[in-house]
Parts: C-alpha cells; sequence; structure tokens
C-alpha cells in the first residue's frame, strides 16, 4: 500500500469536503441574512455593527487563540462555502489567505488597502516573520474607521436591497470610533512618559498617531523573541528613560515583560491588543477594551 504525505491527504481532504460543499456555495442562509465569515475579532465586531440584523457573522479565531497562530481544518474551508463574504486582512494570517485562494469567487474581501499598512517590522525582525507590515491597524481608530467605512461599502454590493442600513450603520459606528480618536488625543496629549514598552510590537499604529514610541519585546508576531542583546537594550532604556511602567497582554506569557520589570523596578500593567475577547478582557467589546487601554496608559505613561 503506498503511504501519502501529510500535505497530500490534508489537500485531498479539502478537496473532497469542497466537492461535497459545493452544491450549498454561497446560498442564502435561513431567514435571509447574508452569511459573513470574519477571520478575527476586529473585523468580526466591525461586521456585526454594520451589518446589524442583516447578517449572521462566523468568527474564524475563536475567542482566547492566538490569531498569528490560526490554522483551519479541512472542515472550516470548506463551511467558507457558504459564506457570502469572507472578510479577512491579506498577509496576516496565512492560513486565511489559503482559504480564500481555495475557495475562490468574490467572497474574499481584503481591508488591508483600506487600512493604510505603512509600519515595517521593527528593525531585525524582518528575516523572523513572514508579515513585511505591521497588521494591527485597528488600535489605531482612525485606521479602523476608514476599514468599516470599506466593510459597508462591500456588504452594500453584495446585498443592494439593505444597502441603506449598511451605510446608516457603518456610518454611526465611524461616529463612535471618532469620539474614541478624540478621547486618546485628549487624554494622550501631555505624558510624562512617552516610550511605551509593550510585550509585542502591536501598538505601533497607535503610538503613531498619538505622539508616542512603542519599544517592544517581541515581534509583530509574539513568537518572534528578542536575544539577550536586545533584552538588555530595552532594560538600559527603561532606566535611562526613567519608564515607570512596561505592558504585558491577555494572550501572550508575561513573563519576558516581567523580567523587565524585576530589572528595572519598573510595575506591570496589561494593555491589551485585542485580537479577541475572553473572560481576561478588560471589557466585552472592542470599544470598551479600548477605552480601558486608555486610561492603562494615562496612569502608565503619566499623563495630565
Amino acid at each position: 500500500m503506498i503511504a501519502l504525505g501529510k500535505s497530500l491527504v490534508a489537500g485531498l481532504g479539502v478537496a473532497a469536503v469542497l466537492a461535497v460543499a459545493a452544491c450549498g456555495a454561497g446560498s442564502a442562509p435561513a431567514g435571509g441574512r447574508l452569511e459573513v465569515s470574519a477571520a478575527f475579532y476586529p473585523l468580526q465586531y466591525a461586521v456585526e455593527q454594520v451589518g446589524g440584523d442583516h447578517v449572521t457573522v462566523v468568527g474564524l479565531t475563536k475567542p482566547g487563540a492566538e490569531p498569528h497562530d490560526l490554522e483551519l481544518t479541512p472542515r472550516q474551508v470548506a463551511d467558507l462555502t457558504r459564506s457570502t463574504l469572507i472578510v479577512y486582512e491579506k498577509g496576516f494570517q496565512p492560513a486565511v489567505d489559503d482559504a480564500v485562494a481555495t475557495v475562490g469567487g468574490s467572497r474574499g474581501f481584503d481591508v488591508s488597502p483600506a487600512a493604510d499598512l505603512t509600519l515595517a517590522p521593527p528593525t531585525g525582525e524582518a528575516g523572523a516573520t513572514a508579515l513585511s507590515v505591521d497588521p494591527h491597524f485597528w488600535l489605531d481608530p482612525v485606521r479602523y474607521a476608514h476599514v468599516v467605512t470599506a466593510i459597508g461599502d462591500e456588504l452594500a454590493a453584495k446585498d443592494p436591497a439593505h444597502a441603506a442600513a449598511y451605510t446608516a450603520n457603518a456610518t454611526a459606528f465611524v461616529a463612535r470610533l471618532t469620539t474614541l480618536d478624540a478621547a486618546f488625543r485628549t487624554g494622550l496629549a501631555h505624558c510624562a512618559d512617552t516610550d511605551i514598552v509593550t510585550g509585542h510590537a502591536a501598538f505601533g499604529y497607535l503610538a503613531q498617531r498619538y505622539g508616542l514610541t512603542q519599544v517592544s519585546v517581541s515581534g509583530i508576531s509574539p513568537d518572534v523573541e528578542p536575544t539577550a542583546s536586545q533584552m538588555s537594550d530595552i532594560v538600559s532604556l527603561v532606566r535611562s528613560h526613567k519608564v515607570t511602567t512596561v505592558y504585558a497582554e491577555t494572550l501572550v506569557s508575561p513573563a519576558l515583560v516581567e523580567t523587565i520589570a524585576r530589572e528595572t523596578g519598573a510595575s506591570v500593567k496589561v494593555l491589551d491588543p485585542i485580537e479577541g475577547i475572553t473572560d481576561s478582557s478588560a471589557g466585552t467589546d472592542y470599544l470598551e477594551v479600548m477605552r480601558s487601554n486608555l486610561a492603562t496608559l494615562e496612569a502608565g505613561q503619566r499623563c495630565a
């Protein structure tokens, strides 16, 4: 009997399940709602806010899972054939990129053009990760608002009968994000400390927007850990700049951040990259957690 390689078996599994599912591909779900798959939590939340009662949203990254490491089963890939729209960020989650290519058609909607991804990985990381740009646009409310508007336009194109509702919902959500942006601008306008030392490089767009400088312990992907020399440099910076607070997060081990705190006497607070909502999150949704992040930064950066 000839043994098949794992990749070939996986490929055959996807093909077989897709063949079974193809007859129902893109069909409208019960109740006439548009079925949408969203790659990770901030996209799921945006689709829910914009789609309202006219969409059913399935998140591909489960609560508590690290979205950078997402893998999809053949069954999950096949289930995507039932979605009219798959909202994702190309280049962030390779498994989703592959699934969109496998499912084909016009289902995939890449938000990265609307997100205006302009930040490169931290120095020295490019060879350690496949990510060529920082994907964490949603921590900048302005970039997130641009993506929300784009999602509204795409939903309206897919479901013209409810276009007015999608446009109105997107406008309302953008207004809430504009209020959030104003709160961050006011809250972080006058801070004694402008260096934010974070667990991984998720806060670059937020820092850029509000006049801060991100110093990350790990890279854009939490799996990219610092060298001993890099850890020493961060410890030296924390001491020389008299940084009083360093930030751990919810889905990644705080061990490296705690090491820096022990070496420098800084305190450790949690700054949430909002890659998923769990029981440990400081809020039940994106807006609540972002407001909690603002309060944490105001205290940690000693903002007037």
